[in-house]
């Protein structure tokens, strides 16, 4: 009450409902922009452009409209899920909130689908040491249930990569919750040496502004996939990385243009 939002009384089923409702239409706006990005990519587009442009009209709420390697936590995920599963129950398919977690478990793989892509004519992924920046689901906690990092550790570990992580409070969950081997750094630099790339999979502000020669010379190669597009484009091309981002233009990476491959 003393910050403004109001108490609410109804029944028990429309207060239950409510509270599912929210966090599902909240996960139906991220899945709904990390599809648009995959199209920007193939098209051209900017997705940052994008969402400036319809997120102008009054009636769309900006929030929650930020691409990236999808969603986790304890929350979204499993709302979305009980909330199919009521549906079904009951005979009331919730295709829209279906299809956002389908959507969802895709976009978790996209950054491994493109390191997978790039190393393809050096030998795939087997043998090459993947440095990672982020582990928790989102910054500020050290929650890592259904965490997409987690899911790209175990997709890189099981083509035969070999993963350093740092993450600045999640380094004891993410160890216990997952279900590979998977090194540890005491600090983001220090998670580069040797590594053949960088994977940046949760957006701690620390992340935002590295100091690019650093990073650049720490790396054997010179390779960012930025999933959450904490970095700019035009600053990686000029520092000389090849630089993989989510709906916006990447630098030196294979196009996804049709007719590119």
């Amino acid at each position: 009450v003393k910050n403004g939002h109001p108490i609410l009384f109804m029944d028990n089923a429309s207060a239950e409902m409510t509270k599912y409702a929210a966090n599902a239409f909240l996960s139906v706006k991220i899945s709904f922009i990390n599809e648009l990005a995959l199209l920007a990519d193939v098209l051209g587009a900017d997705i940052n452009q994008v969402r400036k442009g319809f997120t102008s009209d009054s009636r769309i709420n900006p929030a929650f409209f930020y691409p990236g390697v999808g969603f986790g936590g304890s929350c979204f995920p499993k709302d979305v899920k009980a909330l199919v599963h009521t549906g079904r129950e009951v005979g009331v398919p919730m295709d829209v909130v279906q299809a956002a977690d389908e959507v969802n478990d895709r976009q978790k793989l996209v950054l491994f689908e493109r390191m997978k892509d790039h190393f393809s004519d050096a030998g795939g992924l087997k043998g090459k040491t993947i440095a990672m920046w982020g582990l928790a689901f989102k910054p500020r906690t050290d929650d890592v249930r259904e965490a997409p990092a987690l899911y790209i550790i175990e997709k890189l570990v099981g083509a035969g990569a070999r993963v350093v992580a740092y993450d600045p409070v999640a380094h004891e969950t993410a160890t216990a919750a997952s279900s590979v081997k998977f090194d540890l750094a005491d600090s983001a630099m220090a998670a580069l040496k040797g590594a053949d790339a960088l994977a940046i999979v949760t957006e701690w502000n620390e992340f935002r502004t590295p100091d690019l020669e650093m990073l650049k010379s720490s790396l054997k190669n010179p390779v960012v996939f930025d999933g959450r597009n904490v970095l700019e484009p035009a600053k990686m091309a000029k520092a000389g990385f090849t630089y993989y981002c989510i709906g916006r233009q990447s630098v030196g990476a294979r196009s996804m243009l049709p007719g590119a491959r």
